[in-house]
């Protein structure tokens, strides 16, 4: 678990940052470093874990059809973790999304935020 204190956010590696719908960019380093871990070349890689994002600069992850990372596995982690884009890695001090405070589980007070709108 990684802990920030000047943020409140401490990540539990619960997956839920990885079901939000997005792009998630991926630097020349990323795509190096993520085809390396998995045994592929470049082009094997791009091709099969990539799009353009509608902007045409760089590549980004695909999404599953539910719109969770491609490498989002069964048991809600990271099939990456090791070596998970920079974008990930800088989450959520670089990047956030819209109600994140309240589904994260590595928010002080997302715990109770989620009892609350559940018993609403």
């Amino acid at each position: 678990m990684k802990h920030d204190a000047t943020s409140g956010f401490v990540c539990r590696q619960c997956g839920q940052c990885c079901r939000e719908p997005g792009y998630v960019y991926l630097t020349t380093e990323d795509v190096d470093r993520i085809a390396a871990f998995l045994g592929l070349d470049i082009q094997s890689f791009t091709e099969r874990f990539t799009r353009l994002p509608p902007e045409r600069r760089g590549l980004s992850l695909n999404e599953n059809e539910d719109q969770s990372c491609v490498f989002l596995n069964e048991q809600g982690q990271c099939a990456i973790q090791a070596v998970k884009p920079l974008q990930c890695e800088l989450f959520p001090h670089n990047w956030r999304y819209k109600d994140m405070q309240t589904v994260c589980a590595g928010w002080d007070g997302a715990a109770e935020s989620r009892k609350q709108k559940s018993e609403s």
